[in-house]
This record gives C-alpha cells, structure tokens and sequence, in this order.
C-alpha cells in the first residue's frame, strides 16, 4: 500500500515538473503583446455644422391679369429671358354682362344728352347774333354741351375698356389687355395655356397668375437650423455650400439673415437663414436653378495647424481626459491632456502632450481596423 502511494506521488511530481517546463518553454517562445501608437499632428480643424435648404431667386415676380377674360396668346415659354416692358400674353376680353349693360345704357343716355345740348347751343348762338338772348345765357349753353361732350367720352372710353380692354385717348392707345414683364429675368414657370380662363386682380381676389419671372443674376440661398445650433451663429458669417444636383460644385455664400421666431417641425424648433451666394467665386459658372437642394457647411470655429490626436485614443474618468504616452518597449503611462475644438474626429490638444510623444491606439480600434 505504502509503495503504491509513493508510486502515485512520484508520477504527480514528474507531471506538475513536465507541465511546468512546458509552461516556460512556451512563454518565453511567445510574441509580446504589441501596441501600436501614433504621434499629434498638426492640423487645421474646423468646428461647423450644416443647415439644409434650398437655392432660390431674391426676387421673383407673379406677372398676373389686370382684367377677367381668356388667354388668346403666349409669347414665352419657361426659360426665356425677357426684358422690362415685354408682352409675356395677351388677354381676351370676356365681358361681363351686367357691366356691359350698363355701360351701354350709359353710353346711350350720354348721347342723347350731349345730342339735345348740340341742338340747344347751335339755337342760342342764331339767338345771341340777333341780341335776342343776353351773353351769360350763351356761356351757360356752351358750358353744358362741353359738359355733356366730355361724358359721352367718357362712357365710350368705359365701354370700350369692358369690351376690348383698349383706351384710346388723345392719339394715344393703351390697353390692360396685354401682360408685361415689370422686371428683367427669366420665365421660370407659366402655369396657364392658350385658352385658359384668367380672373383680374383686385382687392377681393389675387388674380391669375400667367408667369413667375425672377432675376437669375441673384441667388439666395433659404434654409432652417435647429434651435441647438441657431445661437452659435450670426449675420455675416461665411457658408459654404454644396448643391445636391451639381457634383464637385461648391459655392461660398454669406449668412444675412437669421429668423427671430422659430416653428414647430417633426417636433424641434426650426429657425429660417437666408444668405446670399457669391456669384464671383462661382467655379466654372454652373448655373443655378431655382428650387435647387442645398447643404450648407456654417464654419463656428476654426484653428490652423495646431498640434492633434484622434478623438478615439482619449481616455475620458472623473470629468478628466487622457491618453496613454509610451515610456519604453511595451511600457505605457495615463496622462492628463488639455483639449480644445473638435471636428467630431480629430481633437486640438491645448495641453499635456509633445510633438515627439508616441500614443497607445486602443486595442479595440485596432481590432476594428484590422476587421475593416
């Protein structure tokens, strides 16, 4: 029994002996643990955020309809340039009734008049070379048919402008019947078509619109931004824009305008920005359409060439940031850095690091790369 036990006892020791020469042979065969690490870098970082919007002209004008009636005539299509005065159509008139009517009616009492005052100044001058009637009586007479002339006129002036929409007075003809440009630009839309039933423009109604002109020339652009980040910027500040429609085309744009009243969307508060968009820093003239969408980078903050790291090899405890700083082959120590802006990416470090110092990545993001 006793011979036994000595028996298991030495193989238990020669076991635990191989298992630990083993155990040594291997760990000093294996690779040490190798971190890699980088150095700062000096790097210009810009701190921005973005708006979304769209491009559109500072001014753009709803040519509408003086008088009711039908569209007889288009002279332009979208996309023409046109000039101050120009006919962009011609209207129709399609009287109404009852207006005309009346103006008939007006028309026909006004001759009557004017016919009985005729009469009455051709009697009284044959009466006044007789001295039959004294002279203020002749002046009275002239006063009225002058009177009545100047009515009869009148009413076919009226009635002549509800049937045809055409004045003609004093050798002069002029009409509301024709639709004129009132500014220098492109058509950018008609939204009617020959034969189309347009209604004037008046106190009670906003009329027809037969075309929307803009100047081209000079371009806005409109957007929102979020509460969070409305309070960051201000008037005069440069955007950069890049337009969803056109690749490799970026544009510089200065703020103008920021909304003191915020609206309700999806939830968050919106502000409405303008800013117009600087047409001589244009690359290669690309032109823009109304209604383009756009982003805008708003530039908060910006340093140039200063020392950097990546965000992702900070360490964050206490409310304190650090990162790990080589020390020898495998040897890393904690220290405590100062940072400044940030890019979401790569931080600025005010403090705490030297150009010649090497970083630990951290194991993860090594991973991560090796992965990608």
């Amino acid at each position: 029994m006793k011979k036994a036990i000595k028996t298991i006892l030495l193989i238990g020791v020669i076991g635990v002996s191989v298992y630990f020469i083993y155990y040594l042979v291997t760990k000093q065969g294996a690779d040490p643990i190798v971190y890699q690490t980088i150095s700062t870098t000096d790097t210009t970082i810009i701190k921005k955020t973005v708006a979304t919007g769209s491009v559109i002209p500072r001014r753009e004008i709803n040519m509408k309809s003086q008088v009711s009636g039908i569209i007889e005539k288009l002279y332009f299509i979208a996309g023409s340039q046109i000039k101050v005065g120009d006919v962009i159509a011609r209207v129709k008139i399609i009287p109404d009734l009852v207006n005309l009517n009346n103006a008939e009616t007006r028309v026909s009492q006004a001759q009557i008049n004017f016919d009985n005052a005729k009469i009455e100044i051709e009697r009284n001058k044959e009466l006044f070379k007789q001295n039959v009637i004294p002279k203020t009586e002749m002046i009275a007479s002239e006063q009225k048919f002058n009177t009545n002339k100047t009515e009869l006129e009148a009413a076919e002036t009226n009635l002549q402008l509800i049937k045809d929409g055409v004045n003609k007075k004093a050798g002069q003809s002029t009409t509301n019947t024709l639709i004129r440009s009132t500014i220098t630009g492109m058509i950018l839309d008609v939204p009617v078509k020959e034969g189309t039933r347009v209604i004037e423009s008046n106190t009670f109604n906003e009329g027809t619109t037969i075309a929307s002109v803009a100047d081209m020339g000079e371009m806005i652009f409109e957007g929102k931004l979020d509460e969070s980040e409305v309070g960051k910027i201000h008037e005069g500040m440069e955007l950069n824009l890049s337009i969803g429609a056109l690749e490799n085309v970026k544009l510089l744009a200065k703020l103008e305008y920021i909304s003191p009243k915020g609206v309700t969307e999806n939830g968050a508060i919106q502000f409405q920005i303008r800013a117009a968009i600087d047409f001589s820093k244009n690359p290669g003239g690309a032109f823009l359409r109304a209604g383009y969408s756009a982003n805008a980078d708003i530039i908060l903050e910006k340093r140039d060439k200063v020392m950097s790291v990546p965000e992702s090899v900070l360490i964050f405890e206490n409310g304190n940031t650090f990162v790990e700083v080589q020390t020898g082959p495998g040897k890393f120590e904690k220290r405590k850095v100062k940072t400044g802006i940030s890019d979401g990416i790569i931080i600025e470090v005010l403090e705490g690091l030297q150009k010649t110092d090497r970083i630990k990545v951290p194991q993860l993001q090594m991973g991560q790369r090796q992965n990608g």
